[in-house]
């Protein structure tokens, strides 16, 4: 089969692989009718290089047909149109029962000292192949994928892969109450929708930070209140002095760890890239290599007694935080890999016809599994409108 595969720091390559087989009794073969490029993969393209290996195959948003079972199966046959959640979780675990997917112990990469396994995304969360691909082997054919209906276009479902749930749990976790205000910094996929999940449970007012027009055109048509961090670089005083003073009552990080103007994370991130891979690892695994730009601001934006979100991705292990500031504003501070199965039920009624969150047109580009690389490098340097990409293997 054709899969993208992992090369090096922004080489990502359309390779011929091995077709994926059952290997346990409740796994599921999946073909690959849809498949997002999430921002977190750009992170595996610029700076998660050291926990990948070459030919590792990327991705964690497909969705697809039920090719097939194995025969523990009775909960999907084949012909069915399933999709399949970023995180491997069996369902029965105990951190599952709980709704934490995303820490599920049977899947948990112990030996890196992590969570649940991921599709695509190395190492650290095991290796396991990605959805980027023609196929993926599924395991717990029972209780991980997600069978929706026939009918509407992929782009109606595919989300909930990753997208909805990422972003619904980052509006949960804020935790704004009626009527209240909320910014979200950063919208790239997980701001944007972010934004329009706040806006739908009833958040008053929505801040909407970035730098990239297109971005901020896009989420201003959607009634969010957006502000060109290109353009006014004191964003938070801005947003407090139409907050009475105040500050939102929750900030959403959406960014993570490349946040524009941040040169010392900037920099650690170059030399780590510059290392060889055992040193780099070594190095992300003890130090602090993220720009925290993005962190600061929502520190520092965010009322008193208020709540910093996080859903983008943070890879050092000793990143400096302010806990003075924190501590002395009385913060709440959550955050995670969003738990893909706790949050579906909540999701799938907002996927009907009336599509009030706009997933249908929400991709900006879709493209054959052939043009992969080509749009890993648009998506990374924000070009042609580029906000979100789904491929067509």
């Amino acid at each position: 089969m054709k899969a993208l595969t992992w090369h090096g720091k922004r080489d990502v390559r359309v390779d011929t692989v091995p077709d994926p087989v059952l290997k346990d009794p409740d796994d599921v073969i999946v073909k690959v009718t849809s498949s997002g490029i999430c921002g977190s993969d750009l992170h595996l393209y610029e700076v998660l290089g050291p926990f990948l290996s070459e030919g590792d195959i990327l991705g964690h948003e497909p969705m697809g047909i039920v090719e097939e079972v194995g025969a523990a199966v009775t909960e999907v046959r084949a012909g069915d149109r399933v999709v399949i959640p970023f995180n491997v979780s069996c369902g029965v675990c105990h951190n599952c029962s709980q709704g934490l997917h995303s820490q599920c112990d049977t899947s948990r990469v112990r030996e890196q000292g992590m969570g649940g396994a991921l599709f695509g995304y190395t190492r650290l969360y095991g290796q396991v192949p990605g959805g980027q691909a023609e196929y993926l082997r599924v395991p717990f054919g029972n209780k991980l994928p997600i069978k929706v209906p026939e009918g509407p276009p992929d782009d109606r479902f595919v989300y909930l892969s990753d997208v909805l749930p990422t972003a619904w749990q980052a509006v949960e976790y804020a935790v704004v109450p009626p009527g209240g205000t909320v910014a979200v910094l950063g919208l790239g996929p997980i701001g944007d929708m972010a934004c329009r999940i706040a806006l739908h449970r009833g958040a008053e007012r929505v801040f909407g930070v970035d730098l990239v027009p297109e971005r901020l055109a896009r989420a201003r048509r959607r009634g969010v209140e957006v502000f060109d961090l290109a353009a006014d670089h004191d964003v938070a005083d801005t947003i407090r002095g139409l907050t009475d003073g105040r500050g939102p009552d929750a900030v959403i990080d959406a960014v993570g760890m490349e946040a524009h103007g941040a040169p010392v994370g900037k920099l650690a991130q170059q030399i780590a890239g510059l290392l060889p891979d055992t040193v780099a690892e070594k190095l992300m695994r003890k130090a602090g290599v993220d720009r925290l730009s993005a962190l600061y601001t929502a520190i520092d934006l965010v009322r008193r007694g208020g709540t910093v979100s996080l859903s983008g991705v943070y890879g050092g292990m000793a990143d400096p935080l302010p806990l003075l500031t924190m501590f002395d504003k009385q913060l709440q501070l959550r955050m995670g890999q969003a738990n893909v199965h706790r949050w579906v039920g909540d999701i799938l009624p907002l996927l009907g016809d009336d599509d009030p969150l706009g997933t249908e047109d929400f991709a900006t580009h879709r493209v054959p599994l052939a043009e992969a690389p080509q749009a890993y490098e648009r998506f990374q340097k924000k070009q042609d409108g580029t906000v979100k990409v789904l491929l067509r293997p």
